[in-house]
């Protein structure tokens, strides 16, 4: 059972080389679950961005997949694209110093170009391409998203 949760957003850069500095929220929650040295990061269940968490949330993956693969007995091929999506695009990604290196695959498949969005979700967070996120059709991710890209050009 988690008893922290990501809870907060922030805009960071990102480097060339997939890099970024982890905002203060998530780094904290990190700590106090116990491992601030790793994510695991991959693609969103359902939205064109990444989702991270660390390796105290496996286990409460695997059961919501098995959840929803008893309650949707007769369709295997959606259980194995969700577990695909779970599991298979999802890459452990050390930390130093505060300081992750997104790999090629997920940076590409969510297209994370110069800045990212870190928002918190509960047990994970998300990362979003900072002007994919201004674009959402969800408003309160457009508007997350527009103040942080308008903070971040008045500094």
């Amino acid at each position: 059972m988690l008893d922290h949760f990501f809870s907060g957003s922030a805009l960071c850069a990102v480097d060339k080389a997939g890099r970024l500095t982890l905002p203060a929220f998530v780094r904290a929650t990190l700590a106090r679950r116990g491992d601030a040295r790793a994510l695991l990061v991959g693609a969103h269940d359902s939205a064109p961005c990444l989702t991270a968490y660390d390796r105290s949330v496996l286990p409460l993956l695997h059961a919501d997949l098995e959840r929803r693969r008893i309650g949707a007995q007769r369709d295997a091929d959606a259980h194995h694209s969700r577990a695909r999506r779970a599991f298979g695009f999802a890459e452990e990604c050390g930390i130093e110093a505060g300081v992750v290196e997104l790999p090629p695959l997920v940076r590409r498949r969510a297209g994370i170009g110069a800045f990212a969005l870190i928002v918190g979700a509960g047990a994970t967070f998300e990362i979003w391409d900072a002007e994919a996120a201004r674009a959402s059709d969800d408003p309160d991710l457009a508007e997350l998203a527009a103040f942080h890209l308008e903070f971040q050009s008045a500094a």
